[in-house]
């Protein structure tokens, strides 16, 4: 599998430093297609704050990829759901950082979730 990716600066508005336009993926095997994941708890129980529902839903993600034998470094698309605007940068910052500083195409979306103290919600595609 090879990625390609696309992030024009002509004819388009920049892309930050967090995220790119576009990620080829040429000639994969496999994908993985990760439904929205929180950040919940072995019993179900949501962090108490968003810095923890954060670190719980990378670590709900990280084993969701090795079932599949996988690691955040197959990561080709995130798409966030976030109950708060003011959650966004902390967001971002929790996506890099568990990307290891790798960007890949993203999308922040503002929802109102399912339960009032779910504060954050990722769905995630893969690719090997």
């Amino acid at each position: 599998m090879k990625l390609v990716v696309h992030d024009p600066h002509e004819g388009i508005y920049r892309s930050t430093d967090d995220y790119v336009h576009a990620i080829e993926v040429q000639r994969p095997e496999r994908f993985l297609f990760v439904s929205g994941t929180m950040g919940l708890d072995a019993m179900g129980v949501p962090g108490p704050h968003l810095d923890a529902q954060l670190q719980l839903l990378w670590s709900n993600i990280r084993a969701i990829l090795r079932s599949a034998n996988m690691t955040v470094d197959n990561i080709v698309r995130v798409t966030s759901y976030l109950r708060d605007g003011a959650y966004a940068d902390k967001n971002a910052r929790a996506r890099v950082e568990a990307l290891n500083g790798r960007t890949v195409p993203t999308t922040a979306i503002i929802v109102q979730t399912l339960e009032a103290n779910w504060l954050v919600e990722l769905e995630v595609v893969a690719a090997a």
